[in-house]
């Protein structure tokens, strides 16, 4: 069920995780740090359905902060699958995206909501996209990484150097108006600009993953990555742009 637009909050913070049993409570003590000036918010944690100690920690954390809620998926459905769940039930206009295995760092996250509120007035349809300069992954990591990003860039023409930077800002009515399939928080800002929408590249930091591994890894990029850029690619040619849909008015 879509959460019900509570214009009072500034923003919404959400935060798919899987199995991150150890990087939770870390990176809710840092939200509460980063954000603690900020007058109303919330942050939205959606558990892929985890088998470690996720859901019971985030739990134990809810009943500490107000401004954090908690869903669970019923079954293992994919990053792409929490994220778009997550922004259903998420209640303010302005959504924030974060990983959540620690390696965002909070911190940027007034950067980005600043830029957006600047470019929201040019261009209502707008995406604010990070984009990790120095990244702290393994070599091969990296590696494929800018490959992907290179060829993604090459054919969708996103002028995005950085499409899987999981730091992100963007209306949260925009973002529910886009196709959704699996895999489709890769294309967010192929997707936009297909509308006719605005993407601009923040620089911000990224970390070393203290603990754990990634659960969205190399070998699922690749694997499903050629079918669905042929399908990003085959949307952008049927694709009916909002900025088109003006009434036109009759004086």
């Amino acid at each position: 069920m879509n959460g019900k637009i509570d214009k009072t909050l500034q923003f919404s913070i959400v935060i798919p995780v899987l199995n991150e049993e150890d990087n939770i409570a870390p990176l809710i003590l840092e939200l509460e740090q980063v954000l603690q000036e900020q007058d109303s918010f919330e942050v939205i944690f959606v558990d892929d359905h985890s088998t470690d100690q996720t859901p019971e920690i985030l739990q134990l954390h809810k009943d500490t902060y107000t401004w954090l809620k908690v869903v669970r998926l019923c079954r293992q459905s994919g990053q792409s699958a929490a994220l778009h769940y997550g922004v259903k039930k998420a209640t303010a206009p302005l959504i924030v995206t974060l990983d959540g295995d620690g390696q965002n760092d909070p911190a940027d996250i007034v950067q980005l909501i600043d830029v957006y509120h600047r470019v929201r007035k040019q261009n209502t349809c707008c995406l604010i996209n990070g984009y990790r300069a120095q990244r702290k992954d393994s070599g091969w990591r990296c590696f494929s990484s800018s490959v992907a990003n290179l060829i993604r860039s090459r054919l969708l023409k996103d002028d995005t150097p950085d499409s899987g930077c999981g730091i992100k800002a963007f209306p949260r009515e925009i973002f529910l108006a886009l196709p959704s399939f699996n895999h489709m928080h890769r294309f967010i800002p192929a997707l936009i600009r297909q509308q006719g929408g605005k993407v601009i590249s923040v620089a911000v930091n990224h970390r070393t993953r203290k603990s754990g591994k990634s659960h969205y890894g190399t070998l699922d990029r690749l694997s499903a990555g050629i079918i669905d850029l042929l399908g990003v690619l085959w949307l952008g040619k049927r694709t009916i742009r909002c900025d088109l849909l003006k009434e036109k008015q009759h004086g």
